[in-house]
């Protein structure tokens, strides 16, 4: 019987954790390392989207690995709000793939990213696999990766830089793209699957949650600015479209039914992040920039709004 049961409650302003929480066996209580008493084991994974990485959520937090986990981000946010309830062990790292989180050793960029500055710290030593985080007492664990498996940062720059050179019409990106997606997805679908399985191969009795893309780009993309660095830059109507319903979409379905498989819990972002898009006035994502004066980078990642409301949806999964 798992270990981890997700029935807890707030009661008035005091979180409190009910006896929907199974109590462990003397044997799992005697093995399990000494830790804050009652407080829930929670390894947070993830790529950027999850640690947080720009100005726009707050400073970075220790250690200063290059991974640029910032004290606005999610797992932080829930830190805070669950107070003695969580013992968190964040290992989410901007620029992670699924195979870093289970495999491989990264060597993270730290903040600001190139090209618009580089880490005064910078080079920073590869950090282990986000997975060496997790230990068979681990209760919980959440993941948000699969966006750099695909190739977001590249596919970006090379839409800006291609959109500029056709001057804003057509679709040029979509045409040196559009074939390579099947492969992508593909690549992420095993992927994924890997790190399910070893994750819960690692700690057979946590309750796992991943965690998917909020809404980058509008229903509309013509609500984009064309060369506006508050939004996309020199990314074309038409290749913004195209990103939405052939890249972001299908990420968040691939996720969705890697998840599904598995028996995990998904946090779907993407329904109430419509209408917060970079694109939008009340926008919960900035776009190439947060500010130009002065100069704040963004890469299109969530701003504090948005990983506000990260928090919330992953803070009621983790409630149940």
């Amino acid at each position: 019987m798992p270990r981890f049961l997700s029935r807890l409650v707030v009661a008035g302003s005091a979180v409190v954790l009910t006896a929907g929480l199974i109590t462990p066996s003397a044997a799992e209580a005697a093995a399990r390392p000494s830790g804050r008493a009652g407080a829930l084991t929670w390894a947070a994974l993830g790529d950027s989207y999850t640690a947080g990485v720009i100005e726009a959520t707050g400073d970075e937090t220790e250690p200063h690995d290059g991974c640029a986990r910032t004290t606005l981000s999610y797992p932080e946010v829930i830190r805070r709000d669950l107070g003695p309830l969580l013992d968190l062990r964040n290992a989410s790292c901007g620029g992670a793939t699924a195979k870093d989180v289970y495999q491989t050793k990264l060597t993270p960029l730290g903040r600001p990213l190139p090209p618009f500055g580089t880490d005064p710290d910078a080079p920073f030593p590869p950090v282990p696999p986000q997975i060496d985080t997790v230990s068979p007492d681990t209760d919980l664990i959440t993941v948000g990766v699969g966006g750099n498996t695909l190739g977001f940062a590249e596919i970006l720059k090379a839409c800006i830089e291609l959109g500029a050179g056709n001057l804003g019409k057509g679709t040029p990106c979509k045409d040196e793209y559009d074939a390579s997606l099947p492969g992508r997805l593909d690549q992420l679908r095993g992927d994924y699957d890997q790190m399910l399985g070893a994750l819960h191969a690692k700690a057979p009795f946590a309750r796992l949650l991943t965690v998917g893309y909020p809404h980058l780009v509008p229903e509309d993309a013509t609500r984009c600015r064309y060369g506006d660095l508050h939004q996309f830059a020199t990314f074309t109507t038409g290749d913004l479209a195209w990103a939405r319903t052939a890249i972001l979409e299908p990420l968040n379905a691939v996720i969705t039914q890697e998840t599904a498989a598995h028996g995990d819990t998904f946090v779907d972002l993407y329904p109430s992040t419509a209408g917060h898009s970079v694109c939008d006035d009340d926008h919960w994502l900035d776009g190439v920039l947060t500010s130009i004066i002065p100069l704040r980078y963004a890469l299109v990642h969530p701003n504090a709004k948005g990983q506000a409301h990260a928090a919330a949806l992953v803070e009621d999964a983790i409630l149940g």
